[in-house]
């Protein structure tokens, strides 16, 4: 991955004051969160378990992370919501495992305190998910990004970058795959989320047979190619849903899903719910 391929886009950024009122369940976003913790604590619930927010760390928490935040007493953090569209193969949210949690000091809060400084339109009028959470605030947050000086945009991106350097510092590749000719599969799956993707093209550009194609993938993967295939676009579909007007159907088709009743089972298993619930619950 090249620097030139991060365009991380600040949707809000701010100080939030709590006490005991940071208490939100099932929060579900196509955004990254990053938090700069000052005073008290809290514990977010993720699907790995409850972690502990703390003074003098920052954490973060991945698009799509669904988790649950609890909190008892006072607890003041910094807060950066950073969106980064799925345009290509070389998202860096798609490539990376970032830590939770890394220890941070006076020059990440200065980093937080000057880009709330230069982008006081982007604070959040209420701390509740619901308020902010959802396709039209979204689109006007994305709007504001656009409409700020170019100045305020190439110094905002290079404070993002640098507070993004520190985890990924600690990162490690998603797709730990030794076979070039596996990792060479899933960039053409990347590629070409919007078609329907071919085992047989899959294993001929491997120099393969598409039975040692599918057990050398699921060796590297520890998933078979059609699994894999799914789940991208499945979690394609869900920010699809979220961020824009498409119907369910449009976009089952725009994802080369021929049989929409097929996309509508598939998206269930993977999800827990249909597309038309996600939409009504995540918008």
């Amino acid at each position: 991955m090249q620097v030139n391929q991060l365009c991380p886009l600040v949707l809000n950024v701010g100080m939030a004051v709590h006490d005991a009122d940071w208490n939100w369940k099932d929060v579900n976003s196509p955004f990254t969160r990053l938090y700069y913790v000052t005073e008290g604590e809290a514990m977010v619930k993720l699907s790995d378990g409850t972690h502990h927010l703390r003074s003098g760390y920052m954490y973060f928490i991945p698009a799509y992370a669904c988790h649950t935040n609890i909190c008892s007493g006072r607890f003041v953090h910094y807060y950066l919501h950073i969106y980064e569209a799925h345009k290509d193969e070389e998202d860096w949210l798609e490539q990376w495992n970032f830590p939770f949690e890394i220890p941070a000091g006076e020059w990440e809060l200065s980093l937080f305190r000057r880009l709330c400084e230069i982008n006081p339109q982007m604070s959040l009028q209420k701390s509740d998910p619901s308020t902010y959470d959802n396709n039209p605030t979204l689109m006007q947050s994305l709007m504001k990004n656009r409409q700020r000086a170019f100045c305020d945009k190439v110094e905002s991106r290079g404070i993002v970058l640098q507070l993004l350097s520190r985890f990924f510092k600690h990162a490690r590749p998603r797709v730990e795959t030794k076979d070039s000719r596996i990792a060479k599969a899933v960039l053409y799956i990347r590629r070409h989320m919007d078609e329907a993707v071919s085992l047989e093209v899959l294993a001929e550009n491997a120099c393969l047979s598409k039975d040692h194609f599918i057990r050398l993938f699921k060796h590297e993967m520890n998933m078979t190619p059609l699994k894999y295939i799914n789940q991208k676009k499945i979690e394609k579909a869900q920010l699809i849903l979220i961020t824009e007007t498409l119907s369910v159907k449009e976009v089952a088709y725009r994802l080369a899903f021929e049989d929409y009743s097929y996309f509508n089972r598939l998206f269930k298993k993977v999800t827990g719910m249909t597309p038309q619930a996600y939409r009504r619950v995540y918008r």
